[in-house]
């Protein structure tokens, strides 16, 4: 199973990511990604971020600025 990112601006808007993501084959792999680049990504103009699995069903939206805030 493939898990790939969905990148977006604050209104929802789809864009490209500053830091361009591997291949993930896992969920934990693509989760740990993110948090790894979770900030040059905010830096980059995305706001948001989409999970999903490689039949297209969206596991989750987060929020970068969210987590920049807790």
């Amino acid at each position: 199973m493939a898990w790939t990112w969905r990148f977006e601006t604050a209104d929802g808007t789809e864009t490209s990511p500053s830091v361009v993501p591997e291949e993930f084959t896992t969920q934990g792999d693509a989760e740990s990604w993110v948090g790894e680049y979770w900030k040059d990504l905010l830096e980059g103009g995305v706001e948001q971020v989409k999970l999903s699995d490689d039949s297209g069903t969206e596991l989750y939206t987060m929020s970068l600025r969210a987590a920049l805030e807790a």
